[in-house]
């Protein structure tokens, strides 16, 4: 059974930094591209970032290009988040998801996901 476990979300003022990870088990982690999305209330769950199975590409939403990286440790099945700069405007609930096998690190649509964490809360305050 796969399973995805974020950590690191919380509370913090704009301009601040949060770094979340998301721990993979139940499938072979290094065959498969991950990606972070976000759901704030009352609005459509979006698409963060992506990269690639061995860790080579990475895709950004244009709302967090610069400011977000995306990365991977495969020997330790985990995937972050590194977040800076944050804004008022990036409170949601963070998800990281599994591609399917044939899923590109370019994926930017949850249905080329098949594998869902529980999601952690992000708070930024103005």
């Amino acid at each position: 059974q796969v399973r995805l476990v974020e950590s690191g979300g919380g509370l913090v003022q704009a301009g601040g930094s949060l770094r979340l990870s998301c721990a993979a088990s139940g499938r072979t982690f290094s065959n498969y591209a991950m990606g972070w999305f976000r759901q704030a209330p009352g609005k459509e769950r979006e698409f963060v970032a992506a990269i690639s199975s061995d860790d080579s590409t990475t895709y950004y939403a244009d709302s967090v290009k610069g400011r977000f990286t995306i990365s991977r440790v495969n020997a330790e099945n985990t995937v972050y988040l590194q977040m800076n700069s944050l804004k008022p405007e990036d409170t949601a609930v963070y998800y990281c998801a599994s591609g399917r096998p044939e899923t590109l690190p370019d994926s930017d649509y949850a249905y080329e996901y098949d594998y869902w964490g529980q999601g952690t809360q992000v708070t930024v305050s103005s």
